[in-house]
Formats: structure tokens, C-alpha cells, sequence
């Protein structure tokens, strides 16, 4: 690990500004820390904003869920309005990386996160996203785990987080403040860049900005959701595929339908022609087989990864019988 200075501001505006001066955020530290001691990243300064009065869980005048960008993985996953309102949210929460890291890791974190791709965590190898301009050796290389959708000829790496599914399927937005202190609110999936022709830049924020919260909008009621993983293992593992899926079902038709994946994607995808598919019909386990076929449009798969295509749809169709039912 190289040399680096740690400050712990006490209020929001010495933060900022520590971060406007080129200061990296650090709160639970469970990614960051560990890129830090393989060398993958080398800040020269750490901003520890965990005294930061942004930790709390509530329900705006809108009805819309807003969590704090420093709760706790495990408390917001506890919480009586995310367990009740948004099921879908507790579970990819919960099927997430071990307890012990759930207790330190931040929701801000969690969504800030890199690829576990062992091509960009190995630093002799060659990685556009680690060192732009030095190639992906995933293309060429051992790639099962890695991305069918949104992928580009510099980076196949899958995005790892099981939250950012869920909230990419809830059509969340990222609150976010500027070191001059203005702030700015955009939608999550707009927020996690895709690849392209620049793999290094991962998120859509300016320099020295913070997240603040998340939001999730107000939607119509009864909503059934829920998150489903697929894994090499049960425990401690990413998802090989992942379906978030969030249903409005009333008087026997579908009336919205909220669906994205994770484990196939560089950023958690969202799939609107298998929601398209949904919308104004009746459940049943023809629907649910027809809307997932849709699911895998568009993919690239490689050496190694082309199961990912079967498994994905798969993946769907199993999630939207569990929330939908059929009649």
C-alpha cells in the first residue's frame, strides 16, 4: 500500500471541500480499502465522511423512499419502510457479500463500487479500465463471469453490486452535492456509465461531488417485488445472473412493470422490452416464458459466458413467477 493522509472533517462543507481539493470519500472503506492494498488505486488523500449527518431512511412529502448515503447495508435491508414498501430492495441487500461487510458498507459505497474483474484487479494485466489504452485482457482471456450486455471492444467487465439491480429496476435516483455546494439530482441509470470508449470512468459524477441519498419514487399500490441470484455458490459469492422485478397488478391485469438484471451487464440492466411484454396483460406461466425471451436482447456473449444468454431469460421468467403468480 503507498503512503497516503487521512482527514476526518467533522461537517458537511469541510468535507467538500477536502473533496473539491482532490480527497477521495472513504465511509465503510470495504472496497476502496481493498483496491488501496493491491494497488489497483493510489489516492494521496482519503476523506473518512463517516461523521456526516447522512444516515437516515424516510419517506419524502411525495411518498418517494429516500436512504441516506451512509446507512448501513444491514440497517437499511432492517428497516420497516424498505422491508414493507420495497421487498425487492431488502433481499438484494441481504444475498449480498458476507454479514460481516454488510455491517461496515455504506449505500453510497455499495453503489460506487468496481468490477470485481480479476483482469482489472490484477495490476499486471492488461486493463482499459484500470490503465487507459493498455487493452482488456477478458476479451481474449478466461471470461464466464464476465458482461453479455453493454459491452464495447475495451471492457466487458459486469458491474457487482445486487442493490444497483434493484434500484435500476425501480427507476431510482442519485442525489448528489458539489463542492461549491450546489446539487443536482439524476437517475440512477444514468449514473452508472456503460463502458464505451472511456471504461475508466464509471460513474457520471463531477470532481469532489458526494452522494447524499438515494431515491426510490413513490409507485402505485399493491406492489409485489423481489430479487432473485443465481451463483456458482450460496454464500459470499456474485451472481452469475440476477433479476430484480417489481409488479402492479390490479384487477387481474399488470398495470406497470419494473424489471432489470445483474451478473450479465457492465452496468445493472434494465429491461424494458420484457417490461413492454407485461404491461396490460394477465399473469400466467405463458406470459411470464414470452416476456423473458425478451430479456437477453442484444447480447454479445464471448468464449466463455454464451450459457449466460439461456440463463438470464431463465433467471427472469423464475423471478417473474415468484412475484406475479399466475391465474
Amino acid at each position: 500500500m503507498y503512503p497516503f493522509t487521512l482527514t476526518k472533517p467533522t461537517g458537511t462543507t469541510e468535507a467538500l471541500q477536502a473533496g473539491g481539493r482532490g480527497g477521495r470519500y472513504i465511509a465503510g472503506g470495504t472496497t476502496l480499502v481493498d483496491l488501496m492494498r493491491e494497488t489497483v488505486e493510489r489516492p494521496g488523500v482519503l476523506v473518512d465522511i463517516t461523521a456526516l449527518p447522512l444516515r437516515d431512511t424516510a419517506l419524502t412529502k411525495g411518498g418517494a423512499l429516500r436512504i441516506g448515503a451512509l446507512v448501513r447495508m444491514t440497517e437499511a435491508a432492517a428497516h420497516p419502510l424498505v422491508r414493507d414498501l420495497y421487498p425487492v430492495i431488502s433481499q438484494a441487500l441481504e444475498l449480498s457479500a458476507s454479514a460481516q461487510l454488510r455491517n461496515m458498507a455504506t449505500i453510497g459505497g455499495n453503489i460506487m463500487q468496481r468490477t470485481r474483474c480479476t483482469y482489472f484487479r490484477d495490476v499486471t494485466a492488461d486493463c482499459n479500465k484500470r490503465e487507459p489504452g493498455s487493452g482488456c485482457a477478458a476479451l481474449n482471456g478466461f471470461n464466464r463471469g464476465h458482461a453479455i450486455l453493454g459491452t464495447s471492444d475495451q471492457c466487458v467487465a459486469t458491474h457487482p453490486s445486487d442493490l444497483a439491480v434493484a434500484l435500476a429496476a425501480l427507476e431510482a435516483s442519485v442525489h448528489l452535492t458539489a463542492p461549491d455546494g450546489s446539487r443536482r439530482t439524476i437517475p440512477f441509470t444514468d449514473f452508472l456509465l456503460q463502458p464505451g470508449s472511456t471504461p475508466d470512468r464509471e460513474q457520471a459524477l463531477q470532481p469532489g461531488e458526494l452522494i447524499t441519498a438515494v431515491e426510490i419514487p413513490a409507485m402505485p399500490r399493491p406492489l409485489k417485488s423481489g430479487y432473485l441470484k443465481v451463483r456458482d455458490r450460496q454464500s459470499y459469492e456474485f451472481a452469475l445472473t440476477s433479476a430484480a422485478v417489481a409488479l402492479h397488478i390490479r384487477s387481474g391485469v399488470i398495470r406497470e412493470a419494473k424489471v432489470a438484471a445483474g451478473g450479465v451487464g457492465t452496468v445493472p440492466w434494465k429491461l424494458p422490452a420484457v417490461e413492454q411484454a407485461l404491461i396490460g396483460e394477465r399473469p400466467s406461466d405463458r406470459l411470464w416464458s414470452k416476456a423473458a425471451d425478451h430479456a437477453a436482447d442484444g447480447a454479445h456473449p464471448l468464449t466463455h459466458n454464451g450459457f449466460k444468454v439461456e440463463l438470464l431469460k431463465r433467471t427472469v421468467e423464475q423471478q417473474l413467477r415468484t412475484v406475479g403468480g399466475t391465474s
